[in-house]
């Protein structure tokens, strides 16, 4: 787990996405108190990689989502589970689509992202670049 990791299990309800941002949050103040720099483009980049996974979980699978966070050398690897078995696309650019840009979003962000079906649904995960104070 490369020393340090935090995992929730959120309700799936609005309120989730909100919650999931404030796990990352304190979740990357424990890693710069334990003397790991972290930017604050690095904490918005992982807040917003979080909202956009648990928010398409939250949008179209029923049930809890599981939140994992883990500190992985350089990166941090953002992991949601679900209970959808369908794995998400990212659509095709369209300056003119009005939302659904989330997974565009995250493979901009991310330096890696997956998608693969477990037993009881599926699991994302984006890994981010933990970049330090400039």
């Amino acid at each position: 787990m490369g020393g340090r990791g935090r995992t929730a299990v959120l309700s799936g309800d609005g309120g989730c996405i909100a919650e999931a941002r404030h796990l990352a949050a304190g979740f990357l103040a424990e890693v710069a108190a334990g003397g790991r720099a972290v930017s604050e483009r690095s904490l918005h980049l992982i807040q917003l990689v979080v909202s956009e996974l648990v928010t398409n979980a939250c949008k179209y699978a029923p049930g809890p989502v599981l939140l994992k966070l883990r500190l992985t050398g350089d990166t941090v690897e953002v992991e949601v589970w679900d209970g959808d078995p369908v794995l998400p696309t990212a659509r095709p650019a369209d300056p003119g689509r009005i939302g659904q840009h989330g997974l565009e979003i995250v493979k901009a962000i991310a330096l890696a992202l997956d998608a693969e079906r477990v037993e009881s649904g599926k699991r994302v995960t984006a890994t981010i670049a933990l970049e330090p104070d400039s």
